[in-house]
């Protein structure tokens, strides 16, 4: 099959079969998997045009209402700290994508860039890792038919954000969460990802909040910015002459189906993966894919 906005042939089988596979584990730590198809699409697709960053967004708003959907039924959804993503990465994503317009349009540069952003974070994810005894485990219930822990007791003020999960009180900056939501919304819209790539680690790393309950709300975040981020990369792509700008439709949708199911498979299984498992997966992936960009470009 022909995608005519990438210019590559492709069997219409590989990219929702690529994407399940990626979504099914990144899911379970926030993450849509974008971050990970986006050097697929660029290195071994040869799909380098800025448009690249919009048919990932495509891909976030058709693969991510899946995983959503199981969080919120299990509720694990934080509210008032999913509107704080929304309201800082909103901005931020239509900053970074005239950005990626106008001043990385060449692979090279835009390589080094995702290359060294990916690197920070896969940094951080170790250095946890690495921190004895400091590590999240996933809560045990008191029987094997004993349901999951939910999040209860959510309040949001102008200080803090607080919640309650298996037992213990969690807090955090409510002015640092949405400054450090601006920031990645800014790089998100470069790097066409919705944010949920980095501010997952940052919210497990730097807040300490447990991986079980964050991920609803770093999905729900990339979901309305990487939504804002198709609607931008659309409106602007009649005023860039540098190729297109718009998103590929068909292979972004056909990545989105795979997609849908991986989420919906990983969201569903997240609660039987210890919180090391999932935070070694990710940083692996992030590593691996930050040195796919410095190293082998």
């Amino acid at each position: 099959m022909y995608f005519p906005v990438a210019g590559i042939e492709l069997n219409p089988l590989i990219p929702p079969a690529t994407a399940f596979i990626i979504s099914f584990f990144t899911s379970m730590a926030g993450v849509s998997g974008a971050f990970l198809l986006l050097p697929i699409q660029v290195s071994l697709l040869g799909f380098t045009t800025p448009a690249v960053s919009a048919t990932n967004h495509l891909f976030n708003i058709t693969a991510i209402p899946s995983g959503i959907y199981r969080f919120i039924r299990e509720d694990r959804m934080i509210w008032p700290l999913t509107w704080l993503v929304i309201l800082g990465t909103l901005p931020g994503v239509m900053g970074g994508a005239i950005i990626r317009i106008k001043l990385l349009p060449d692979p090279e540069a835009f390589k080094i860039f995702a290359g060294l952003v990916l690197l920070y974070i896969g940094v951080k994810l170790v250095r946890d890792l690495m921190k004895k005894g400091r590590t999240q485990s996933i809560p045990k219930p008191d029987r094997p038919s004993s349901p999951f822990p939910t999040v209860t007791h959510t309040t949001l003020t102008r200080k803090t954000i607080s919640y309650q999960f298996a037992g213990q009180l969690h807090q955090a900056s409510t002015p640092g969460i949405f400054c450090l939501s601006l920031i990645v919304g800014l790089i998100g819209g470069i790097y066409g990802i919705g944010g949920g790539a980095i501010i997952a680690p940052f919210f497990v790393t730097i807040y300490r909040l447990p991986i079980h309950t964050v991920a609803g709300a770093t999905l729900m975040g990339t979901f309305t910015t990487s939504a804002a981020g198709v609607v931008l990369f659309q409106m602007l792509d009649s005023f860039f002459d540098m190729g297109p700008v718009a998103p590929d439709y068909l292979l972004g949708i056909l990545f989105g189906i795979g997609g849908a199911a991986g989420i919906y498979c990983g969201a569903r299984m997240q609660r039987y993966f210890p919180a090391r498992i999932i935070k070694t997966i990710l940083a692996t992936c992030i590593l691996f894919t930050a040195a796919s960009y410095l190293i082998f470009r």
